[in-house]
């Protein structure tokens, strides 16, 4: 199965082209780049993959919790993709990139959304909580505490200082696959695809404040 993945809600931009099961070609950058590079970078992994869009099977594009800006544009761009060349799409969250290729049963997944601000989930067997806001906030609400070691995925330090001080042992990890398209493309292969692509939404975790307009 040939697999385009694209992801803005983490880390800059990326795209990645899975063919069974291996990621064969990526392209990413940092910073607000989506909007003036996305497409071309979608264009020179297929080409570097040596795939043309008949080939491929389906998208998947990361929905978040994540970064606003990037996030909305990815997910614009794999609908229109999707509709265009008529391919199924599966959105994949922030939380399950992160989380891709490692089986653990006691995870803390971590993702900023702004400086200060982030979105979390938590897992401990059958138990999910998530939350998001300030770093202390979404923590608390989250309840990710207990005795025994606690893995964290994609936490910044401030997150990891904030467990620290409630008596939290983590064992602090990177993504397993990277760049999150690469998670994203592999993951894609393996889930159901959303039955039309007007069912792929974006979840920003905390919509980005609302700036007041200045009155001239």
């Amino acid at each position: 199965m040939n697999v385009l993945g694209i992801d803005g809600a983490l880390d800059g931009f990326s795209v990645a082209i899975a063919c069974d099961e291996e990621i064969v070609a990526v392209r990413e950058a940092s910073g607000n780049v989506a909007l003036e590079n996305g497409l071309t970078m979608v264009r020179d992994a297929m080409r570097a993959a040596n795939v043309a869009r008949c080939a491929l099977d389906r998208l998947a594009v990361g929905v978040g919790p994540g970064r606003f800006t990037g996030l909305r544009i990815a997910i614009a761009y794999a609908k229109s993709l999707a509709q265009a060349w008529r391919l199924p799409l599966v959105p994949i969250s922030s939380f399950d990139c992160l989380e891709y290729g490692r089986p653990l049963e006691r995870v803390l997944s971590v993702v900023v959304g702004r400086p200060g601000i982030v979105s979390v989930r938590f897992r401990d067997g059958a138990t999910v909580r998530r939350a998001s806001g300030r770093t202390r906030e979404a923590l608390t609400a989250c309840a990710a505490g207990g005795e025994r070691p606690l893995a964290v995925l994609g936490a910044p330090e401030d997150v990891l200082a904030e467990l620290a001080e409630r008596g939290i042992a983590v064992n602090s990890l990177d993504p397993l696959v990277s760049p999150p398209a690469a998670a994203i493309a592999l993951a894609g292969a393996t889930r159901a695809p959303a039955v039309s692509v007007h069912e792929v939404t974006a979840d920003y975790g905390e919509l980005p404040p609302a700036r007041v307009p200045k009155l001239s």
